[in-house]
């Protein structure tokens, strides 16, 4: 592998980081139970964002993605919902449309204003205490705390019981959490946040080396995820059924709505970059797309921005994590 392929994306010539929370009009905040082990993450944009979405995972619990279909009537939706709970945690969404409607924002219907809130859910149910979900409540937590600017990595919000590697079960997985990262290239701005709760190892694409994922047998490396796969190829394994990577790309670029759709689909090679193996049975690997329409922009060099942002979010989200639940986290492993 070269070298310009190892150096991080804000390394090239007019990229620089930015703080995620560094969009206009865009509001971001967690809000969990750290003691049950879940949580969720709104992406607030009062003013209207137009959104893409697009599904890889082939079990996913998803709210409201028909709507951002390119056929379909809505042009702009208000919120992202990131949440633990499984499909119950879609609930959540339920107090981030009440918090929304009671600061008069929505798609106007000439009988009031409806939000138009989309979200997705990873499954949690296995760590704390799964009789806890994300709820209305928690959404309307969620939304004050994006208005007050509480948004942290790691082991908060949607990323608060995420884990990965968990192929041989959860004896042998590891904590991992919700990431962020965001690069400004000129006047365009391009980051992400993203859960990671994968099947598998998620890998540093810089140097091809796990940063988390399927311990070996003394719990002090790793097994690799993939190796294993192949090895049960033909007899196959009951593979564990609770995961989903989520994520949520935001740009200030001028989008229409089939745009974005292509944005979300392009960004999940982000995924492919980093997670190993990426896009299972046992996955519902989602990705929304948000853009609130300021700079005009390439949508094939955005594509590509877009997809670096998510790896780098994605492994900021193990390496923030921390212990919990019984489980080792990256900064355990050295």
């Amino acid at each position: 592998m070269s070298e310009h392929r190892k150096m991080n994306i804000q390394d090239f010539d007019g990229v620089r980081e930015i703080a995620i929370t560094d969009f206009d009009g865009v509001k971001i905040g967690n809000a969990e139970n750290a003691a049950a082990g879940t949580g969720c993450t709104v992406i607030l944009c009062e003013k209207g964002a137009v959104a893409g979405v697009d599904v890889r995972g082939g079990g996913p619990a998803t709210r409201e993605t028909e709507a951002l279909k390119s056929v379909n009537l809505v042009e702009k939706i208000h919120a992202v919902v990131l949440s633990g709970g499984s499909a119950f945690g879609l609930d959540a969404a339920s107090g981030v449309m009440k918090f929304l409607e009671e600061r008069g924002v929505g798609f106007e219907t000439g009988f009031g204003k409806v939000p138009l809130v989309c979200g997705a859910s990873l499954f949690d149910l296995n760590v704390g205490d799964g009789r806890v979900r994300p709820d209305g409540a928690m959404g309307y937590a969620a939304c004050a705390n994006a208005i007050s600017g509480n948004f942290t990595e790691g082991n908060f919000g949607a990323g608060t019981g995420a884990s990965v590697g968990k192929y041989l079960g959860s004896a042998r997985m590891m904590k991992s959490g919700i990431g962020a990262f965001a690069v400004q290239v000129g006047a365009v701005k391009c980051g992400a946040v993203v859960a990671v709760n994968a099947l598998g190892d998620v890998v540093d694409d810089r140097d091809g080396r796990i940063v988390a994922g399927l311990l070996n047998e003394n719990g002090d490396g790793f097994a690799d995820s993939e190796g294993i796969l192949l090895r049960d190829i033909e007899r196959g394994r009951n593979i564990y059924q609770i995961n989903t990577t989520l994520g949520c790309v935001l740009t200030n670029a001028r989008l229409t709505k089939t745009a974005a759709n292509r944005l979300a689909m392009v960004a999940h090679n982000g995924y492919a970059r980093v997670i190993r193996p990426v896009h299972t049975s046992a996955d519902g690997d989602t990705i929304f797309a948000m853009s609130t329409r300021d700079v005009d922009v390439d949508a094939d060099v955005l594509g590509s921005l877009a997809s670096a942002v998510i790896a780098r979010a994605a492994v900021r989200a193990v390496r923030a994590a921390q212990p919990a639940y019984g489980l080792k986290a990256a900064r355990d492993i050295r």
